[in-house]
């Protein structure tokens, strides 16, 4: 009796193991598969450009010096209608300001300051980070793009403006389920923002 005991116990951890080692198999293999159907950042960007026409939402973004000095996180709301050529910018915390597009001119308006200037919509946005989410014309035309690793559960890839007076170096956009989550902004004098 204690023979057939033993025999069993032995069958019955080789089973456990056989079914361990499949099911870490399965598992990995489901995992792997997960990762390589992920859409690329690049076309996930020109996906959102071509069927998101219209959306609002709320932001924060923090901005940090060369020296790795923080400012102030700032919040607030964004909302934009592409194919009008509008958006709204608008931070909430600490300091007000907004920035509205009409579709031909660009405002920007400090209530602190009581001022407002105006600009040419194409003069202002040009190759801006702007241009890239809420813009209507080609992305390829006024940026390089290219695919990054996936990071933080998000599918990256990097804007380089093609045009020389335009303010920053590059823009690193994070995507998930085809919607931009996180951007972050290098620019001229090497200060990082991310939104």
């Amino acid at each position: 009796m204690q023979l057939s005991n033993h025999v069993g116990m032995s069958f019955l951890r080789r089973w456990l193991l056989f079914f361990m080692a499949a099911l870490s198999v399965l598992l990995y293999s489901t995992v792997l598969q997960a990762e390589q159907t992920a859409e690329q950042g690049s076309v996930q960007l020109r996906n959102f450009i071509r069927e998101v026409q219209q959306a609002q939402g709320l932001f924060t973004q923090q901005t940090v010096s060369a020296e790795g000095k923080a400012q102030a996180e700032q919040s607030g709301q964004f909302a934009f209608n592409r194919g009008a050529g509008q958006f709204r910018w608008q931070v909430d915390t600490p300091y007000e300001q907004l920035i509205l597009a009409d579709g031909e001119h660009l405002i920007q308006y400090d209530p602190d300051l009581s001022q407002a200037t105006q600009r040419g919509l194409e003069d202002a946005v040009g190759n801006s980070p702007a241009a890239i989410l809420f813009g209507s014309r080609r992305i390829d035309d006024g940026f390089e793009l290219k695919d990054r690793q996936a990071a933080d559960g998000l599918q990256w890839l990097r804007a380089t403006p093609k045009g020389t007076e335009v303010g920053f170096q590059y823009v690193d956009m994070g995507f998930q389920d085809g919607l931009p989550a996180r951007l972050i902004i290098m620019d001229g004098f090497g200060q990082r923002t991310t939104i």
